[in-house]
């Protein structure tokens, strides 16, 4: 069935080759300026990754006006303030953010510091915000997972309240993403699975959501697809260029998808146990993700049935119940060949949450902007047993 109405807004230009990310000269022309800053990671700059990009920009003529990287596992509120005035004062005219979720995170919060100035929390709190275009930021993921490059929205902590605050807004679309392999394949298997299972459940939550589209859904299942087929390849054998590629595309189809049809229930308590025992994004992701299914079933079984051949199940004969549950199950044989490579916890005992801190969780979970687009009604007591189960 058709939904009544839905738009498809997609601006972002994506470009992929193994390599382009040292030779971006012709699509930085097309944007017009010069001067660029550039926001990372430590781990990223002590890969060489950030000096590869920034020797290809000073060769190809574009003048790097410095670097920031001190953003954290998660894109922090005093980062962004912090970053923001080093961009202005260097001069820089746009930014290149290279890394993972957080970093293009804190680019995105900053590059509205820097284009229109203010505050981030008291002035860009809520939705669409924003009342014009902000500089170039071209972005260079070394991450398969959090499709950052192509969503319109911002995650950033707040360390004193400890939550994570979400600033959508179309005016964070990235003007460029640049997908390439070889950025991604010094990440070690740990991070390959967990950014991995994050674009799943991107795909997955955007699929099964009450906001989808066909447009929507066929960049979800794409990328659903080549998760299912690339991710344990990916995580085994961190060198294989295809599988690397593949995982690229697939969170970047994710991230298309779930940025027109949000996600629910499963990122709610991924924010809140992120927020409270600071379990990472992908990990609790991929924990959740069944549970959350689970929690679903009634309102997606017949979308969920759909999905189980795509992640190579065959559902000859089955009923639609029975097909559903064989897509979760899928995903549970996924995360078990990943946990078995030691990539991937699957429990929340074994990431240090405390069983005395699940009723937080739920209460997370429910007061999370994603509640609203959540399937099924959310309510508290009703979702902790699935949280319990995840324990």
């Amino acid at each position: 069935m058709l939904p009544e109405f839905f738009e498809f807004y997609n601006p972002t230009k994506v470009v992929y080759e193994a390599g382009v990310a040292t030779d971006l000269k012709p699509e930085l022309d097309l944007i017009g300026i010069t001067k660029y800053f550039i926001v990372s990671d430590h781990i990223i700059n002590d890969l060489g990754l950030v000096q590869k990009v920034a020797d290809g920009l000073v060769d190809a003529g574009f003048e790097v006006t410095g670097k920031y990287l001190d953003v954290a596992q998660d894109a922090r509120l005093k980062d962004v303030k912090k970053c923001a005035d080093i961009v202005k004062a260097s001069g820089a005219e746009g930014i290149i953010s290279i890394g993972g979720g957080s970093v293009i995170d804190t680019a995105k919060a900053v590059n509205i510091l820097f284009s229109v100035g203010g505050d981030l929390v008291d002035d860009y709190s809520g939705a669409h915000t924003l009342t014009k275009p902000l500089n170039p930021h071209v972005v260079i993921p070394t991450t398969a997972g959090t499709g950052s490059e192509v969503t319109m929205i911002a995650v950033i902590y707040d360390e004193e309240n400890k939550e994570k605050l979400a600033f959508p807004d179309k005016f964070l679309l990235p003007n460029l993403a640049v997908l390439d392999p070889e950025m991604t394949i010094s990440l070690p298997p740990k991070m390959t699975a967990a950014t991995g299972m994050d674009a799943l459940t991107h795909a997955v939550e955007a699929y099964v959501g009450p906001q989808a589209s066909p447009i929507s859904d066929a960049f979800a299942v794409g990328a659903i697809e080549l998760i299912m087929k690339n991710l344990v390849t990916a995580t085994r054998t961190g060198d294989d260029v295809d599988a690397r590629g593949s995982m690229l595309i697939a969170s970047t189809m994710a991230g298309i998808s779930f940025t027109h049809s949000m996600c629910g229930c499963i990122h709610g308590m991924a924010h809140a146990t992120g927020g409270l025992y600071r379990v990472p994004h992908g990990i609790a992701n991929g924990i959740f993700l069944p549970f959350g299914l689970e929690y679903n079933f009634e309102e997606i079984k017949e979308k969920l049935a759909r999905l189980a051949p795509v992640m190579g199940e065959d559902t000859s004969g089955l009923s639609e119940d029975e097909a559903a549950r064989l897509a979760i199950a899928a995903i549970r044989k996924l995360s078990k060949q990943l946990n078995e490579l030691g990539a991937l916890p699957i429990r929340l005992r074994d990431v240090g949450v405390p069983e005395d801190g699940l009723v937080a969780i739920a209460e997370g979970a429910i007061n999370d902007g994603t509640s609203f687009y959540n399937p099924r009604e959310m309510d508290e007591e009703e979702l902790l047993p699935y949280i319990q189960n995840a324990y």
